[in-house]
């Protein structure tokens, strides 16, 4: 019975702090913007990707300019 109390106060111990964590963390604006870049351009990449690599553009459509492999 020791053994839980002890796992589940390790455990509570635990969310506290991250909780602490994040909450000192500041949520103010970057101060520059690479991170945002950075962010945009993962963001095209996925959209691209989905557009691409889709079941009908798998299937039943030949491969065109933007798809990611060559011939």
């Amino acid at each position: 019975m020791t053994s839980i109390l002890v796992f589940f106060g390790v455990l509570g111990a635990l969310a506290v702090l991250l909780i602490a964590k994040l909450l000192r963390r500041g949520s103010g604006r970057t101060e520059n913007a690479d991170g945002l870049l950075i962010e945009q351009a993962r963001r095209h990449r996925a959209r691209d990707d989905r557009t691409s690599y889709s079941s009908f553009s798998a299937h039943n459509a030949p491969p065109n300019q933007t798809d990611s492999y060559r011939f």
